[in-house]
């Protein structure tokens, strides 16, 4: 098997497992509880959550443990428009965001609130013009994405937020992380709320986090019980918050060696491609080296991706938690080509990709595109 859809998810990293099976079996006493053992584990979380804090730069933020990035997502749209809904009924976000983003936007805007889209450049990237236009007296939240999970390019968030902080409102700003964390640098000045989840980064599925400013209030989501901050509710679990943070400095230690090493994968692949006359490259130069989106328009992506299945090779079309036979919202968004929106599939790559692996792929890539051109032409005569 080749598996090049480490964007969706990554295989949790043998010593980040290992962090969790320790800490598993060494702090057995519930953290909310008042003896010695609960002491031990609410201390080994606090010391885990310190050290997270400390790698992303975010000392002045306080961070909550979720299940995942879906649910830091939604308790952060959701607890701000709970919470802060004297402010105002307007919220801006963007066509590129994660369907748990989207729809949680989908939810409010049937309650009343005003959602509006801002346009996107060729390039991937927020017109910050129209955002500018777009920002009001009763704007509540903008909520922008760090990194497009299926372009891979980084939106300019610091020049987002200084575009709110000129802007005569009380309005937060949340990104969405997901896709950035472990593989880029993060500048968190001018982020209210912040989400990420360590399965995009070697850590475990059903965690994640959702950091936010020292000051802010969030209306809960899950009410009853007790936890690590009075905004989200659950058991707090040691094993998780520590595994957490060896995630996390794994990719932060590694982070440019992998970057140099992807990026030229993604070189070789796109010289490859770009020889073979109907494949057309959707990333833009500046999206990260990490992804890889192209399209073979009048072919379905889904026949693209079954077809590469058969020889072994996973790839996705869309983020992993999208509808199938729908366009890709983003690839519609830069190039307004509808046939190319239904075609895309995306490539991802990660420290554990080979270059081995890249180059069987391209062969049977190539196998691929061939066979499904030639069905193509049969189903027309």
């Amino acid at each position: 098997m080749i598996y090049l859809d480490y964007a969706a998810n990554t295989p949790v990293d043998e010593g980040v497992l290992l962090t969790y099976i320790e800490a598993t079996r060494n702090y057995i006493g519930n953290p909310n509880s008042k003896h010695q053992a609960a002491k031990a584990a609410s201390e080994y979380i606090e010391l885990a959550t310190k050290n997270i804090l400390d790698l992303l730069g975010a000392e002045h933020m306080e961070l909550i443990y979720t299940s995942g990035a879906s649910e830091a997502n939604n308790l952060a749209v959701k607890g701000i428009q709970r919470a802060y809904r004297e402010n105002g009924k307007h919220i801006i976000s963007t066509a590129l965001e994660h369907s748990s983003l989207s729809a949680a936007l989908t939810h409010l805007q049937q309650l009343g609130y005003e959602i509006d889209l801002v346009p996107i450049t060729k390039e991937g990237t927020v017109d910050l013009e129209q955002l500018k236009e777009l920002i009001r007296k009763d704007t509540l939240l903008v909520s922008i994405s760090y990194v497009e999970g299926e372009l891979g390019v980084v939106q300019p968030i610091s020049q987002i937020a200084e575009l709110i902080k000129q802007a005569d409102t009380d309005c937060f700003f949340h990104v969405d992380a997901t896709q950035a964390v472990g593989k880029i640098p993060l500048d968190l000045t001018g982020i209210d709320l912040l989400t990420f989840a360590p399965h995009k980064f070697f850590g475990l599925n059903g965690c994640g986090a959702l950091l936010i400013r020292e000051g802010i209030v969030l209306e809960p989501q899950i009410h009853g019980g007790k936890s690590t901050s009075i905004f989200r509710s659950g058991t707090p679990v040691p094993a998780f918050a520590g595994s957490m943070y060896q995630a996390l400095k794994l990719n932060y230690d590694r982070m440019q060696e992998t970057t140099e090493t992807v990026g030229n994968m993604k070189e070789y692949l796109i010289r490859s491609f770009e020889t073979l006359e109907h494949v057309k490259i959707n990333s833009p130069k500046n999206s990260l080296p990490y992804y890889l989106n192209l399209s073979i328009p009048g072919v379905k992506a889904i026949e693209i991706q079954k077809k590469l299945d058969t020889y072994g090779v996973c790839v996705s079309t869309k983020s992993a938690c999208s509808v199938d036979n729908t366009p890709s919202r983003a690839i519609m968004a830069i190039s307004m080509d509808r046939k190319r929106a239904l075609s895309s599939i995306r490539i991802s790559f990660s420290a554990m990709t080979t270059f081995q692996e890249i180059k069987e792929f391209e062969e049977i890539f190539k196998r691929c595109y061939k066979e499904l051109l030639d069905k193509d032409k049969n189903t027309v005569k």
